[in-house]
């Protein structure tokens, strides 16, 4: 049945199969610094760069990094926000092959050591907020150098001095400390190079880490080359209608292959602008939205939900949207709904659309068609992928509309996890086809359009009385009520069911008169919706519920919560 690809007729003036650009990182950058010299590449908090003097900064962080004695094969760790910074150190160290290592600035001093051992970094860049969680580790660690700088590093003087007497007097100053250098000093000291440029590396080579998200252990290393972001960019400039003369807000961190790869890689590939955004938050979002009027935009589906709810929302302008993405999390019909009638208020001509992916293929593989979305459907695959649902136990490709693993395959696949064979070789796995395909761990089915259809993680599925229960499909089922803003459910232990249901719940509401009421008339709801296993058997009303560092709910926080609750009730009997 992957042969058919039954989603191409969905594309029809787009192409099938994708070329991929022979290029690396850092060679894509220069060709479209040729090819767009003077027009904008970064936007950030009103300082611009243009494609020229973005390619400038490259070449003197990557002289300054070969002065420090940083060469092919190094790893060096990227510890910062949506700042420039990240942009400038990411396409320099793939000038030398030197390996980007993309992590959250919140990260655990746990989970950086961990990065930093899996990746035998000596580096580390980071913002001078974050300078004493580097220097408690750096001993443990071995680090042996830490550059720093600062969110106000690219600012124009006026908002410089803005910054410093808003933010900036927070911060507490970095102590002298031979380990440290700081920014300024550090692009000064490399030396321009004297021959031509010499590729370090092949585009087919390993030269990002990525993390995986990590519910229950430390996250996996995921170890990604030139051609899977160059993939990724012809495939979504071909879906998306990317072009110079365009601008995208990036406003999903860097440290996501979401917005690495879509927010920045992709728009500096066909000469876009992206505008940067250090802080995730729907105030800042929407001041960004109000003053720069962006082509396209994508999120998660939280900040979706916390735009529309802005008491600011009604003063932006949608007029010269082009396209709008959703992803990192299922997209109810409701928040669809009421998303797209809120932009078409305001001028949009364009709809909300749902995509698919997993950081494993950098970001999205699968992506709705437009004037085509379906209800619940995570869109079909983009040109160059294919996906098919096999079984679980068996690797068996199943039929149409048969619930299985989503498997995909194409030229953004991952090169492997990162000092883990056997992690590597259960996920990347060749089939009868002589194709490598992704074991993606995603619960789902295929329509005879090839219109993908998410029902849950098989780690996340719960067993009730023998029966599989997927909790993103009870979440969906209460979101679709119009009393839901937001749902959240996990399995709780039963000494009948082996597992019970509980759900979690935001209202629009967050005060009803009966709150007796409204439960009984969700729980009926999800009894006229669901299999009787999959109805909760218990359903709590929270005013907000934990998400992830980019916007996914964090259903471990709760059923950690949960657990933790049982095990002081079981201490007092």
């Amino acid at each position: 049945m992957t042969t058919e690809r039954p989603w191409l007729k969905y594309y029809p003036d787009i192409p099938a199969d994708i070329d991929v650009p022979d290029a690396t990182l850092y060679e894509a950058l220069a060709n479209s610094a040729t090819n767009w010299p003077d027009h904008l590449a970064v936007i950030f908090m009103g300082r611009t760069l243009t494609f020229t003097e973005l390619l400038a900064e490259v070449d003197k962080c990557a002289s300054a990094f070969a002065a420090q004695g940083v060469t092919t094969g190094d790893s060096v760790l990227l510890s910062l926000p949506n700042v420039p910074e990240v942009v400038i150190c990411f396409y320099a160290l793939n000038k030398l092959g030197a390996r980007a290592v993309m992590t959250h600035p919140l990260s655990s001093p746990t989970e950086l050591k961990h990065y930093i051992a899996m990746t035998e970094t000596r580096w580390v860049v980071t913002v001078d907020m974050f300078y004493p969680v580097f220097r408690d580790l750096a001993v443990e660690a071995g680090l042996e150098h830490i550059l720093i700088t600062r969110i106000s590093g690219y600012l124009g003087k006026v908002k410089k001095v803005g910054f410093a007497v808003t933010k900036g007097r927070k911060i507490p100053a970095v102590p002298d400390d031979p380990m440290v250098m700081h920014w300024k000093p550090f692009m000064a000291s490399g030396v321009a190079p004297t021959g031509a440029y010499v590729r370090p590396i092949e585009p087919d080579d390993g030269c990002v880490v990525l993390f995986s998200g990590g519910t229950t252990d430390l996250p996996k290393g995921i170890e990604l080359s030139s051609a899977n972001f160059n993939a990724l960019g012809v495939s979504m400039t071909a879906i998306t209608g990317f072009c110079c003369d365009d601008s995208i807000l990036a406003i999903l961190p860097a440290f996501h292959g979401f917005g690495l790869g879509l927010c920045i890689h992709t728009a500096m590939t066909v000469g876009a602008c992206f505008i940067l955004v250090p802080e995730f938050s729907a105030d800042i979002y929407i001041n960004n939205v109000i003053k720069y009027q962006p082509s396209y935009f994508a999120g998660v589906p939280t900040l979706f939900q916390a735009l529309i709810n802005n008491p600011k929302f009604p003063k932006a302008r949608f007029d010269r949207l082009k396209g709008a993405y959703s992803g990192g999390d299922m997209l109810s019909p409701d928040l669809k709904r009421r998303f797209d009638e809120a932009i078409m208020a305001q001028g949009s001509k364009v709809e909300l659309m749902e995509g698919y992916g997993l950081t494993e293929s950098v970001t999205a593989c699968a992506v709705s068609p437009r004037a085509a979305y379906r209800d619940n459907a995570m869109g079909i695959p983009i040109p160059g992928m294919s996906m098919k649902v096999v079984s679980p136990t068996t690797g068996e490709e199943l039929p149409y509309n048969t619930e299985g693993e989503f498997c995909v395959t194409g030229p953004t696949l991952m090169k492997g996890y990162l000092k883990d064979p056997e992690a590597t070789a259960s996920t990347l796995r060749v089939h009868d086809d002589g194709q490598t395909w992704l074991h993606t761990g995603d619960i789902g089915r295929m329509d005879e359009d090839g219109y993908l259809y998410f029902m849950g993680r098989i780690k996340r599925m719960i067993k009730v009385s023998g029966v599989s229960v997927y909790p993103a499909q009870i979440e969906q089922i209460l979101e679709d009520h119009p009393l839901v803003n937001r749902a959240c459910v996990i399995g709780l232990p039963d000494e009948y069911q082996i597992s019970s249901i509980k759900a979690f719940v935001m209202l629009n509401d967050k005060e009803p008169a009966d709150p007796e009421k409204v439960r009984a008339e969700l729980l009926a709801h999800c009894k006229k919706h669901l299999i009787k296993w999959a109805v909760p058997r218990a359903l709590e009303f929270r005013d907000t519920l934990p998400t992830t560092r980019v916007g996914k709910l964090a259903y471990t926080e709760l059923e950690h919560e949960e657990l933790a609750k049982a095990e002081a009730s079981e201490s007092t009997d």
